[in-house]
């Protein structure tokens, strides 16, 4: 961001913007003044009371999930166009070592059992060996682990925290599209310790089994 710049000032009267696919606003037109001014629509959720900023906000409803290379726990490409065809499900979140974040993948992991042509991918910036050994340890082998460690994906999604003690980290959020790669339903989890809501997860993807 360029300096003197601020988040919530609107772009200068010279400059027009474009939006990314993570929400964020980039300048296409710049002056002098402006050379390295950029913006961005940032979200709030809140870590132990306090308020938390996110770097952008979630892709819109409607439009084609963002491109992502992730990084699997055998260290392979986990890539967007892999599951070209069927529904996608991203449990974004904060380190699977946190009590909320380990309970939400173990769950997720059982309704991936009952969502046909769906795969659940789990992002977060945990090294793809502590995915592994977590997935190995849980027995879980419905979920597809996710590293964002060496990607943009966080900036991307508009996920990544920037202030407060998990600077960095992935905010905890759901994003969902369907089987032509469109996105159905995106959700903030506004307070971090919180989980995610599975009923709505499910009701999202089209699933007529009770929770």
């Amino acid at each position: 961001m360029g300096e003197g710049a601020s988040p919530q000032a609107g772009p200068p009267p010279e400059a027009t913007r474009r939006r990314s696919a993570g929400g964020a606003h980039h300048l296409d037109r710049l002056d002098d003044a402006t050379l390295a001014w950029e913006y961005h629509g940032m979200a709030t959720v809140t870590f132990e009371g306090n308020p938390v900023t996110t770097i952008g906000e979630l892709p819109a409803v409607g439009a084609e999930l963002p491109d992502f290379t992730l990084v699997g726990q055998d260290m392979a490409a986990v890539r967007r166009d892999d599951f070209r065809g069927r529904r996608i499900v991203l449990n974004i979140f904060p380190s699977l070592d946190t009590d909320t974040c380990s309970l939400a993948v173990r769950r997720f992991n059982q309704l991936a059992l009952i969502w046909p042509n769906t795969v659940v991918i789990c992002v977060s910036k945990d090294l793809p060996f502590a995915q592994r050994r977590f997935c190995a340890a849980e027995g879980l082998t419905e979920v597809v682990p996710g590293s964002a460690f060496r990607s943009t994906f966080g900036e991307d999604y508009g996920v990544t925290m920037t202030d407060g003690p998990l600077q960095g980290l992935l905010a905890r959020s759901i994003v969902i599209a369907d089987d032509q790669g469109k996105i159905i339903y995106t959700h903030l989890t506004p307070v971090i310790e919180d989980e995610p809501d599975y009923d709505e997860a499910n009701r999202a993807v089209g699933c007529r089994q009770e929770l």
